[in-house]
């Protein structure tokens, strides 16, 4: 397959808590290549350090069809871990390699504007809005914008607006690529990328193959919304891509069109 040339545009990196490990480059990766010229945004999730801290404040977890269900005591939690400690640890570590980072969440500058997606799931939004300019301005200072997936609530009901929301970090990272017109959205993950039946890699998917697999159940449960991200934020001459973060220099192999993870679009 021939390698595709660098991005020099923008590139919206997602990253999951389980993708940082003992063997990853990310943060490094990261660094390095806003040196030659990328221009990374990085949105970040962080189930797995919310569950644990539920667990301290002896809260439950509940999730209903793979969304997990945030009531008014999870959503301070949810709050104060993803806008709060995830994201002032990544911008830290960073930092730490040698980058310039700034940490935001969603509802800063008005970024990410949302409603309620299901009553049942409590505070989850549905994104309505994304503003890139605050994220704009810290690219034009030379820093990597670091996202936490929080909105603000733009409902119609005046004693509503203005409060937060929990929005999925996946969906979020697809609708800030398409906002800034992205040239690639890149989802690292705990998987080599997307499988079919047999657990195989799939290289490349079309929208038409995305829905079928979708359909058929073969793509489900947490990859769902990041095919949904990838398939929304496609642009002309834009790549989606899911490829498994924990592998050494994962970022930057995707990133010089080296054919890892899967493709999409």
């Amino acid at each position: 397959m021939t390698k595709e040339p660098f991005p020099h545009g923008t590139t919206v990196v997602k990253i999951g808590g389980s993708t940082l490990g003992e063997h990853d480059t990310t943060i490094t990766d990261l660094v390095e290549l806003q040196k030659e010229g990328l221009n990374p945004v990085v949105v970040h999730g962080g189930g797995k350090v919310i569950t644990d801290w539920m667990a301290k404040q002896g809260v439950r977890p509940v999730f209903k069809d793979g969304l997990r269900v945030t009531d008014s005591e999870s959503l301070k939690i949810v709050v104060a871990v993803l806008a709060g400690l995830v994201n002032k640890e990544l911008v830290g570590s960073l930092e730490g390699a040698g980058g310039r980072a700034i940490g935001v969440s969603g509802a800063d500058g008005g970024i990410l504007k949302a409603t309620i997606k299901n009553p049942d799931l409590g505070y989850v939004g549905s994104v309505s809005s994304v503003d890139p300019r605050p994220i704009l301005a810290i690219l034009a200072e030379g820093c990597i914008p670091v996202i936490a997936p929080v909105a603000i609530n733009w409902s119609e009901d005046p004693e509503q607006r203005g409060t937060l929301l929990n929005v999925n970090a996946d969906t979020v990272a697809g609708e800030i690529a398409m906002a800034l017109n992205a040239e690639r959205l890149v989802f690292l993950t705990d998987v080599e990328g997307v499988l079919d039946r047999s657990k195989r890699v799939i290289p490349r998917l079309t929208r038409r193959q995305a829905a079928q697999l979708m359909g058929s159940n073969v793509i489900a449960g947490g990859m769902i919304p990041k095919i949904e991200a990838c398939l929304h934020a496609l642009q002309d001459g834009s790549v989606s891509q899911i490829i498994d973060g924990r592998n050494t220099g994962a970022l930057r192999q995707s990133l010089n069109g080296i054919p890892i993870g899967t493709r999409i679009g």
